[in-house]
């Protein structure tokens, strides 16, 4: 695991999984397998997907966390490359003026995949630090459903 933060508004997450590209980006792209790993921790359970995949569509995460408090993201594809990359923009029901741009790059490593997670125009750096810590709780649980 590897992170880097350029700056203020900016976080990156690498990771590298034992699967092909095809079976990381379809547990990226398709919401059935979506709801089993999105969440910062486990103790989420299973979130609620809905996802038109293609530029322009949109897409919407319930997040349920434990606590009983109800976290909703929402935004639009901006660019879909089959296996390749996404983009698309995140921006939280709560606070939909402080819209995001996260870019997924799905990238052959032999028999595995290096999945590289952008996520940039944070509103500060405590928005960055909140997101790396769910975004890595969700890389985490990306690689036990994968592994499964």
């Amino acid at each position: 695991m590897e992170i880097a933060i350029d700056e203020k508004t900016r976080l990156q997450v690498r990771r590298v999984y034992q699967a092909p590209v095809a079976a990381v980006y379809a547990a990226w792209t398709d919401p059935e397998q979506v709801k089993h790993w999105m969440g910062p921790s486990d103790d989420f359970g299973e979130a609620e997907v809905t996802s038109d995949l293609r530029v322009g569509g949109r897409y919407r995460i319930v997040m349920h966390a434990p606590s009983g408090e109800v976290h909703r993201v929402s935004g639009i594809y901006r660019e879909i490359v089959p296996n390749k990359k996404l983009v698309y923009t995140w921006a939280w029901e709560s606070t939909p003026e402080r819209e995001s741009v996260v870019t997924i790059e799905f990238k052959p490593s032999g028999d595995a995949t290096e999945l590289v997670l952008t996520h940039e125009r944070f509103a500060d750096s405590e928005a960055r630090d909140k997101h790396q810590h769910g975004w890595n709780g969700c890389m985490d649980r990306l690689g036990r459903y994968l592994s499964r």
